[in-house]
């Protein structure tokens, strides 16, 4: 058993196909693609892959990361065109390697996104005000129920940068088996501020990270 290790896109019209869906559209691209994915034992065999982290509806993301098993060795580039020759549109193979880490090795996630707004002048400030807060207290949705957390220790800008019309954003937020920030955590609190009114546009993960910064592989 040969254990691979995908990069995808997903952009485009392919943002609104929700996680659920995403298994049914690979379970498919899969038996097109005539690789011979590995099948699980048991009374009702099926094919094994899995999606390190799920991704919102509506987002896009430049390194969706896809295991799978295979029962032979293929070469690489074979496996990734394949692929690519029956992904839906705006979904595409980048890279095919093999895996090296483990998906507990995640610790966060990068995303980039826009805030349009009529005075970005008056936004940049909002966002440099609700950054100097000791807190930044956002309710969020988990398995029992609404918490009240504070993201603030846990919120990394990498940018922050004005335009004519937007202030475009890159940060890092936790990720992995144990804890899982939104982007739109932010954003919410943010727009709970009161100030500037703004649409968030073109959320995008653009990095998935280990410990110490290391891209996950």
């Amino acid at each position: 058993m040969i254990r691979v290790r995908a990069t995808f896109e997903k952009c485009g019209r392919a943002k609104y196909i929700s996680h659920l869906d995403l298994n049914r559209c690979m379970l498919r691209t899969f038996r097109r693609s005539g690789i011979p994915i590995w099948y699980t034992e048991g009374f009702n065999p099926h094919p094994y892959y899995s999606f390190a982290l799920a991704l919102s509806l509506g987002f896009e993301s430049s390194c969706e990361i896809l295991d799978f098993n295979l029962n032979e060795e293929m070469p690489f580039e074979e496996i990734r065109d394949r692929l690519n020759a029956v992904m839906p549109e705006g979904m595409k193979i980048i890279k095919v390697a093999e895996q090296k880490q483990k998906i507990t090795a995640i610790t966060e996630a990068e995303y980039g996104f826009s805030l349009s707004a009529a005075d970005t002048d008056r936004l940049y400030s909002d966002i440099q005000s609700l950054l100097a807060k000791p807190e930044i207290l956002i309710e969020k949705k988990t398995k029992k129920g609404i918490k009240t957390v504070d993201i603030k220790p846990s919120v990394k800008v990498m940018s922050c940068e004005k335009t004519d019309n937007s202030v475009d954003m890159t940060i890092r937020l936790p990720a992995g088996t144990q804890t899982n920030f939104n982007p739109t955590l932010f954003i919410d609190a943010l727009r709970n501020m009161g100030g500037e009114t703004f649409e968030a546009e073109k959320i995008r993960r653009t990095g998935i990270f280990c410990e110490n910064n290391e891209i996950f592989s």
